[in-house]
């Protein structure tokens, strides 16, 4: 049942993953265990992390996931889980992904290990409950709903945002919510007549910026006009949760040209 639940497990990551990370590399063995068992600190961090960790076709994001869900399923609760669970933070896996992973653990691997695993994940993650607390506490300052997670525009984004559906007749919007520091890439609405977008805040504190242009500060109630055929991008401030009511303005030939991402230099210019 173990190796079935590993083997769905790995098959359910997405194995298009480019090689682009920083390289792994792992020295405890050698620190902790170098003279005693040399052998052994060699195969730990020369085969095991060196090699091993940084194969091409699951990233390390999705390696900290499958050995997390391996040792768990296992009974391990001790030490040596602690470290993977501090190694997967630092590969990306966040506190919401931590918390579903575990629950789903605990119907294949049993109740209690999940209950141990837990214990030690609210320890690793303890200095992310701030930051959840805080999309709580915007979410219910919002009078529309934050929606699902951005999944199909996620490519598109520099960090977490939220989509909600608000009106699909008339004149269709969405409520999008982003996370402090998240923005949108460049980006183009094309139209041979007529089209663009137009943007209304609605809570929390962001940025518009069309090319060429200073950026300009949204707050709730904001109204933001977006021509076609203008290059332009917009997110969150570094400091704040925001959302904004996105209308597509109708137009002939209408489309989305996505284009590169906003850079950190450029951002950073954004709050100044």
């Amino acid at each position: 049942m173990k190796r079935l639940f590993i083997l769905f497990f790995i098959s359910s990551v997405n194995t298009q993953f480019t090689m682009a990370q920083e390289k792994i590399t792992q020295t405890a063995g050698h620190t902790q265990l170098g003279e005693f068992a040399p052998k052994f600190a060699e195969l730990n961090d020369n085969v095991l992390f060196e090699q091993v960790w940084n194969r091409p076709g699951l990233s390390p994001h999705h390696r900290s996931m499958i050995t997390i869900a391996t040792l768990v399923g296992k009974g391990i609760t001790d030490s040596s889980l602690t470290h993977h669970l501090q190694f997967a933070k630092s590969n990306g896996v966040t506190r919401e992904e931590i918390s579903e992973i575990l629950t789903h653990i605990a119907f294949y691997a049993g109740w209690p290990n999940a209950w141990g695993a837990f214990r030690l994940a609210k320890e690793v993650w303890a200095d992310d409950i701030k930051g959840d607390d805080a999309m709580s506490e915007f979410r219910r300052s919002m009078i529309f709903p934050l929606g699902e997670p951005n999944t199909a525009y996620a490519k598109y984004f520099s960090g977490r945002s939220w989509l909600a559906r608000v009106s699909d007749s008339q004149i269709p919007f969405v409520n999008v919510t982003f996370e402090p520091g998240c923005r949108n890439n460049w980006h183009i609405h094309r139209a041979t007549k007529g089209g663009g977008q137009m943007l209304v805040g609605v809570a929390g504190r962001g940025w518009y910026q069309e090319e060429g242009k200073p950026v300009q500060e949204i707050l709730p109630g904001t109204v933001i006009h977006i021509p076609a055929n203008v290059k332009h991008w917009h997110g969150a401030a570094a400091d704040s949760w925001f959302a904004h009511l996105a209308f597509e303005v109708p137009g002939e030939k209408t489309s989305n040209e996505w284009l590169e991402p906003v850079t950190d230099t450029e951002y950073a210019d954004s709050g100044k």
